[in-house]
């Protein structure tokens, strides 16, 4: 039901409901390839763009489910089979293996990446799609995808009359839910800001992501392209989804293109231009025809149509074929997504096993066009000593199957089969009914991690919904890898653990009533409440990479970081970090900064001294920067000691003893939010606005930390 990629619940699934799936991706044969409440104004010059450091260019790369660790120990990770990219970050930079994801997956993780926010400050609270409670009680969906600036896309409503932003922005947590609408600030500022023209290739929400809500959000509803879409919606796709360039003001590049209108951005933004999609960027970054892929052939989707081929065709022969013409026309900083490699984009977008042999072909290619990619850009003179690389995947999954045959194989010398390969699928409701007899009326959203939603919208202490968490806390199924009986919920989370967590929005209509995360292996839908127990389970083969839990393996993914400023350290096994902190790191390496305060914090344990500010040279920052995240990340000691607690106060039957943990943790997270929105101050100031830090101050908030991880941590084993 969900695959590794983005065609299981992701943007091919969004594609789907404006009748635009576009599966796969043809190449047509060519000629060779080309060669927080405060506003903090950054001051940034107009003109040619200005970076620090002496980077000139800037290059991210974001995987979907890529992994640095072995999902078997006896076959080589999907990096290890990819040695031109493993073997460029580790003897160039600093490859992180402790980094983390935000929990939930896909939108949730590239949003956080790009912006440096948490999910309840940029309103994507889920992974690609969402439920939301109408006015009345009733839900509806709402999908993450969609460009910037557009309101909530609901596929469902013919007529949507919702202007709320899809993504909604809260300038500060304790104010969280407000409620306002207000638009999360847009990644590419501070560079069109410092005269940097920006390229995307299909980073979400940085282009158009479908030809529903963007395409009058961006061209407007009686223009030309909405014309195409009328006549044409699958060249309409290919002319305008999934491709973008944001111009600086002074840039004549985007002289053709639309007005780049961020109403909502802190400081004002007039004055600029875009480029959205292949008919617009073609001419200007790519006059001499179509864009081609590295081996040299045109793009177009799998019936033909020559432009952008769909989300799940971004493979890297694709996608860092956009990004060179990219770098090559002009264009300093550039972004890109790259499809994961856990799936077949061969043809029919099932999912494979690790060393499989089609996996270990599939590796191969991979690395193949990161070896045409970094020689072309070295010729380019584009290396490292002029370019700041930071490439990262944006979640990790884990493989459902049996073991691999034959025993012992390694998938490169031996290939390996799998005669049991699959999530194994879960009917929430209909197991629910089966085993206690709880027909509570709720919407939910499929996810290994499903938020749930009870019709009617009532409170976390309704005598139903504390009922339904006791029932829920209890399921359990006979697993069919095992054939033994094995608990369904790992963990339970109301509004007061959620907010901990981050999954509450700005928008209070798409907090969930609870949060369910089952295991490594199962993945829970909303199928109805008839079926009998033994027939809510199914384990169908197509998808075998489960992930947006809050497991280890789901959780923990890497961050390489190459370029000027940037330590070679080869492998980093010690720094821990997350998806937030990328943004604040690449952006005090090239000498800018954001006009609000984002969660990251500055990663120095990777970064030369002299790149950064010298405030943020202190052993007390570093300690304090280790502490703040461990308290303010989902995956962090603090969100997982909290969500033990909570776990067990929702399961219990003895009311007293759940009011007062749940007041407990109410307690705790808002002194959570408190030091932290300290410490986020602190560090922030000592990295971007040049404020020494106190010792004083330093060590009063790392004790006052440290006191509140040892308070959730005795939580969780009293709760």
């Amino acid at each position: 039901m969900q695959g590794s990629g983005r065609q299981g619940s992701g943007r091919q699934a969004l594609a789907a409901v404006t009748g635009l799936v576009l599966a796969g991706v043809g190449l047509v044969a060519a000629g060779p390839a080309q060669a927080d409440a405060a506003v903090w104004p950054s001051g940034a010059s107009s003109g040619a763009c200005a970076l620090g450091n002496g980077i000139r260019h800037v290059i991210g790369l974001q995987f979907d489910n890529v992994h640095l660790t072995r999902d078997d120990p006896n076959v080589p990770s999907d990096l290890e089979q990819m040695p031109h990219l493993l073997n460029f970050l580790r003897g160039n930079g600093s490859l992180l293996t402790r980094h983390h994801d935000v929990l939930a997956h896909t939108a949730t993780n590239e949003i956080a990446t790009q912006t440096g926010l948490y999910q309840d400050r940029n309103g994507v609270t889920q992974s690609n799609s969402f439920r939301y409670f109408r006015p009345d009680g009733t839900t509806s969906t709402g999908v993450s995808f969609a460009y910037w600036t557009a309101p909530l896309f609901d596929p469902g409503t013919a007529s949507p009359t919702d202007t709320t932003y899809n993504e909604i922005y809260s300038a500060d947590r304790a104010a969280n839910p407000t409620g306002a609408n207000v638009n999360v600030p847009a990644p590419w500022v501070p560079y069109t800001r410092a005269g940097c023209d920006v390229g995307e290739v299909a980073v979400g929400n940085t282009v158009l992501e479908n030809t529903s809500v963007d395409i009058p959000t961006v061209f407007g509803a009686n223009s030309p392209q909405a014309a195409e879409v009328a006549a044409d919606p699958a060249q309409a796709f290919a002319d305008t989804v999934g491709l973008g360039v944001h111009c600086a003001r002074t840039s004549n590049r985007c002289a053709s293109g639309e007005p780049d209108l961020l109403p909502s951005e802190p400081g004002g933004y007039t004055g600029f231009s875009g480029l959205f999609g292949s008919a617009q960027l073609q001419p200007a970054v790519h006059p001499g025809g179509p864009f081609t892929s590295l081996s040299g052939r045109v793009i177009a989707d799998g019936a033909g149509h020559v432009g952008f081929p769909g989300f799940d065709a971004m493979t890297p022969d694709v996608s860092l074929g956009y990004l060179a013409a990219l770098q090559e026309s002009g264009v300093p900083v550039t972004y890109a997504y790259l499809s994961d490699a856990h799936t077949d984009h061969t043809g029919a977008l099932h999912d494979l096993g690790p060393g499989e042999a089609a996996s270990v072909a599939q590796l191969k290619s991979y690395d193949t066009a990161f070896a045409t990619f970094l020689t072309r850009m070295a010729a380019d003179g584009i290396t490292p000593d002029n370019t700041l690389f930071a490439v990262t995947t944006d979640e990790g999954d884990h493989f459902v199957g049996g073991p691999p045959s034959p025993a012992g194989c390694d998938g490169v010398t031996t290939p390996c089969s799998y005669a049991a390969k699959g999530e194994i699928n879960v009917n929430l409701p209909g197991l629910l009914a089966a085993q206690t007899g709880n027909r509570t009326a709720l919407t939910m959203h499929n996810d290994p991690a499903p938020s749930i939603y009870v019709t009617g919208n009532p409170s976390r202490t309704d005598p139903a919904v504390r009922q339904l968490t006791r029932d829920l806390a209890g399921l359990t199924y006979t697993s069919p890898l095992t054939g033994s009986t094995t608990p369904l919920t790992h963990w339970l989370a109301d509004p007061v653990e959620e907010k901990i967590l981050h999954y509450v929005s700005a928008d209070p209509a798409r907090t969930p009533t609870l949060t369910l995360f089952a295991g490594e292996n199962e993945y829970l839908y909303n199928g109805g409440q008839a079926c009998a127990a033994s027939g809510c389970v199914s384990e169908p083969p197509a998808f075998a990479w489960n992930h947006g839990g809050v497991e280890p393996d789901m959780t923990g993914i890497w961050l390489g970081l190459v370029g000027p400023g940037v330590r070679h350290l080869g492998v980093d096994t010690r720094t821990w970090s997350d998806q937030t902190d990328i943004r604040p790191t690449t952006l005090a390496l090239v000498g800018l900064r954001d006009d609000y305060a984002v969660d990251g914090r500055v990663l120095t344990e990777d970064l030369s001294p002299a790149s950064v500010s010298p405030w943020l040279r202190g052993e007390n920052v570093r300690q304090l920067g280790e502490l703040y995240k461990q308290l303010l990340a989902g995956p962090g000691r603090f969100g997982l000691d909290t969500l033990a607690a909570s776990t067990a106060a929702l399961g219990s039957s003895d009311e007293t003893r759940y009011a007062w943990v749940e007041s407990r943790l109410q307690q705790l997270g808002a002194q959570r939010d408190a030091v932290t929105a300290q410490m986020r101050d602190v560090l922030l100031g000592a990295a971007f606005h040049g404020q020494r830090v106190d010792p004083r101050t330093a060590e009063r908030l790392i004790d006052q930390g440290s006191r509140l991880l040892a308070a959730a941590h005795t939580l969780a084993r009293t709760a």
